[in-house]
């Protein structure tokens, strides 16, 4: 067997991840469910492999970035025979957002088998990604963090431990809770400036100079100026995550009465046909409420 690190899931998020990891000169096998994005990583020197058993078979780590619990089930032929012999001896690094009691389950599932397991959830969109920017959450056994801890290097400027399974995704849900709210509020205010006929290039000025601007206003509030709806974080994706999160809130007899608003809204813009742009067409969601204020009762007679 070669002791190789194996990658899975060549998303928005995996395969600039992975792209950095190959070009870093790490030996690497990946697999994707769909071929085609897997040309840039051949292209830079990494092994694509028919299916997920070869990246098990030739890896001794596994990183998996899947969409969701049913992807990483699939993945490690959970709940078959196949399982045990597939994470036997491995450790399976879980870089998605899932629910933490599935995370915990997880672990417990691959540490019966003989395997080692890390929660690394990352906070960052496509561009951090792309630059190896990202920042890393790590949960699990300490001799297994102590191995994979190095290996993020190409793909993450920070990583912070986080203590057991699932306080990484915890951690990640936390550092979700308040950006899903930042980028909702400052979507609410480029809305609000656009209805009232300000200048939305100097409101952009305005926050870049003061005291409330960060790298996420930076990057957004340029989108939000150009209508630039090309997806970073995809409004599907936060709307997955807002429901992970509230979730959890309610699972720890928590309110979160910013997060329900944002779920409504991230539910509206999905709805519209939207889910695939960027997070910040949430400002679709906006609109279209203000339309509907907007438009004329029908019901009230316009003759006097």
């Amino acid at each position: 067997m070669c002791d190789r690190l194996g990658f899975i899931g060549l998303g928005v998020m995996g395969r600039p991840m992975a792209l950095n990891l190959a070009r870093a000169g790490t030996p690497l096998v990946v697999w994707n469910r769909t071929p085609a994005r897997t040309a840039p990583l051949r292209e830079a020197g990494a092994e694509v492999v028919a299916d997920p058993a070869e990246v098990f078979a030739r890896a001794r780590t596994v990183f998996l970035m899947l969409a969701d619990e049913t992807a990483v089930d699939a993945v490690l032929a959970r709940g078959t025979p196949d399982f045990a012999p597939r994470v036997t001896g491995r450790t399976v690094v879980h870089m998605g957002t899932t629910a933490p009691a599935y995370s915990a389950g997880l672990r417990d599932d691959v540490r019966a088998a003989g395997g080692r397991y890390v929660e690394a959830p990352v906070s960052g969109s496509r561009t951090p990604a792309e630059q190896g920017e990202l920042v890393a959450m790590l949960a699990g056994d300490d001799d297994a963090l102590a191995a994979v801890r190095p290996l993020l290097a190409p793909m993450c400027r920070e990583t912070f431990d986080c203590g057991a399974v699932p306080g990484a995704l915890l951690m990640k849900f936390s550092v979700n809770l308040f950006l899903i709210t930042l980028v909702t509020g400052l979507t609410e205010a480029f809305h609000f400036a656009d209805r009232h006929g300000l200048d939305q290039s100097l409101l952009r000025d305005v926050l870049d100079a003061g005291p409330m601007a960060s790298a996420v206003s930076r990057v957004k509030a340029p989108k939000l100026l150009a209508r630039d709806f090309a997806v970073q974080a995809a409004a599907a994706d936060v709307l997955k995550n807002n429901r992970l999160i509230a979730e959890a809130a309610r699972a720890a007899g928590l309110a979160s009465p910013l997060l329900d608003v944002c779920h409504t809204l991230y539910g509206e813009t999905v709805d519209q046909g939207y889910g695939g742009e960027d997070m910040v067409a949430v400002l679709r969601a906006l609109e279209a409420r203000t339309a509907e204020a907007d438009a004329p009762d029908v019901t009230e007679s316009t003759y006097p």
